[in-house]
């Protein structure tokens, strides 16, 4: 796993998944913190893609000695997943995404819609008109935000909140989806280690000299999508896939939003548990 505050949005995950019930699989969770982020060190040259973080990444479990591994993501964590997913397959066992980076495919017709899918779309169109500001600033001025945002708590305190009041399955009330004391602790991961401006950081570097995410490129790893009803980015099966040519499995969850590890954990941990139970062992 891997995102801009994973650590502390899977503290109450991991245990389900590293102590499940006698009927059900365990796992070893790994889960590193992007470069600029929480524990991890401040890049101090321009480079820090997602190339090379998946490179990393892929670096980082052969040292633990992890030759096959299972990858999940979602936010930046899914853009890393799916980057290993496309240069390391032969490390990636299988992978699981709430997002599933994909493009509109080649003669597509919107008639091929259904009437939720479209729901999908328009929802992603609207976000896209009215609540990326946050990425436009961090893509191309992350320094000039950067110092605010470790200077002052309150700074730090509001640009997070209003994540979680945006994106999760709150009913306009961040508090009915996260309890206060979760949040706290992802705006802390980030006041403490003053990442504020560090993290800003991977914006600009994924949306400078085509370093972003590959969005075309076939994905062959075994992949499982979980769909949650309040995430950004929802789209449509046959996209998903035209793309990720070997789909598992497909789940559309009725509760949740872009932090099901907070929101909705035993959900979470169930979705992962159906989608690697039966991971290819080669």
């Amino acid at each position: 796993m891997g995102g801009p505050a994973r650590s502390v949005e899977a503290l109450d995950v991991v245990d389900g998944l590293v102590n499940p019930p006698d009927d059900e699989p365990a796992f070893h969770v790994v889960l590193p913190s992007l470069p600029g982020f929480g524990f991890s060190g401040k890049p101090r040259t321009p480079g820090w893609d997602l190339r090379r973080i998946a490179d990393v990444w892929a670096e980082l479990m052969t040292r633990l000695g992890y030759e096959r591994f299972l990858a999940q993501g979602s936010d930046w964590g899914a853009m890393v997943t799916i980057t290993l997913a496309i240069h390391h397959p032969d490390r990636v066992a299988m992978m699981h995404t709430t997002v599933p980076h994909a493009t509109r495919p080649s003669g597509f017709s919107d008639d091929e819609l259904t009437a939720t899918e479209r729901d999908w779309l328009d929802h992603e169109e609207q976000f896209r008109r009215t609540g990326m500001g946050y990425a436009a600033i961090q893509s191309t001025r992350p320094q000039t935000i950067g110092y605010g945002l470790v200077d002052s708590p309150a700074a730090q305190l509001a640009w997070i909140i209003e994540k979680f009041h945006d994106a999760a399955d709150c009913q306009g009330h961040p508090e009915n989806a996260v309890s206060r004391h979760r949040m706290l602790d992802n705006v802390a991961f980030y006041w403490f280690s003053a990442s504020g401006a560090s993290s800003a950081r991977l914006y600009w570097e994924s949306a400078r000299n085509g370093s972003g995410l590959d969005m075309t490129t076939p994905v062959t790893v075994p992949t499982a999508v979980s769909v949650f009803p309040e995430e950004l980015r929802k789209l449509p099966r046959s996209w998903v896939e035209r793309r990720f040519v070997d789909l598992r499995r497909w789940n559309v969850l009725d509760r949740g939003g872009h932090f099901p590890m907070l929101e909705t954990p035993t959900t979470f941990v169930a979705e992962l548990r159906a989608s690697f139970r039966d991971a290819p062992d080669e």
